[in-house]
């Protein structure tokens, strides 16, 4: 059970500048915005090259006000792009930390109720010292698979570092 809802934690902080953004992104990243640029992209092309009359060709070929524009959508829609990404990032950041809480929380949660059943079978002389040790040895094996992955990721971050 995690401690907070992420989404909703995040919501609080997204300003007018975070929805336009997001709104923006998600536009762009549908078909529909494809077909809307293959038209207008087509329609200048043709107007430009006098398709629909030579009064209509305001921009001639090598397009150089369509070239122009195509960039200044690029330079904004990848700035979006951008935005949203590091939102993302950080509302995957937000859930690694309450996912790493709320396994803490469910690891401390497990001991006492693990210690309370030892208490449970001692008192019923019930001998758990077999069920224990088990215990014991799946808390080392954890440890040290998790020595092992830390040890892994810091291997490959020198190497990286090191340009290789």
């Amino acid at each position: 059970m995690a401690l907070i809802n992420p989404n909703q934690y995040y919501k609080q902080f997204r300003d007018l500048g975070d929805y336009l953004a997001d709104g923006i992104t998600s536009l762009a990243g549908t078909m529909p915005f494809v077909y809307f640029h293959i038209i207008w992209f087509g329609s200048w092309i043709l107007a430009g090259t006098g398709y629909f009359g030579p009064e209509y060709a305001f921009d001639k070929f090598p397009f150089g006000l369509l070239t122009m524009v195509v960039s200044l959508e690029a330079i904004f829609l990848s700035t979006f792009v951008l935005i949203s990404q590091n939102r993302s990032s950080e509302k995957a950041e937000i859930r690694a930390q309450l996912d790493y809480e709320t396994d803490i929380q469910v690891e401390k949660e497990v001991d006492l109720i693990m210690e309370t059943l030892v208490r449970i079978a001692k008192k019923q002389g019930v001998d758990v010292s077999d069920l224990q040790q088990q215990m014991q040895e799946t808390h080392q094996h954890a440890k040290r698979e998790a020595d092992r992955r830390t040890e892994a990721r810091h291997k490959r971050f020198a190497k990286e570092k090191n340009g290789g």
